[in-house]
């Protein structure tokens, strides 16, 4: 039995805020070591900065992170910090 190939993703590009959410949370993946935390902390971010979503305080609350070696309210603060740059 053979497999097909995965499907193809497209990248965005680096002037969405897509693509800027996304590689924060990519840079601190050394206190996220699950890589599907990274990815649903990275959708809890875009939809933040849209418009729709909880503050980073709030989702890193309620997302059910493991994080290693940083307490949950220093991880929400770099965050924060990181997401007024590219406001």
């Amino acid at each position: 039995m053979g497999s097909l190939p995965p499907p193809k993703t497209r990248e965005f590009a680096d002037s969405t805020i897509e693509k800027k959410v996304y590689n924060i949370v990519q840079w601190f993946s050394t206190f996220l070591p699950i890589e599907n935390d990274r990815n649903r902390l990275g959708f809890g971010l875009y939809k933040y900065m849209t418009g729709e979503g909880d503050p980073p305080e709030i989702l890193v609350k309620t997302s059910k992170l493991k994080l290693s070696g940083i307490t949950p309210k220093e991880f929400a603060d770099k965050i924060s910090t990181e997401l007024e740059k590219i406001k």
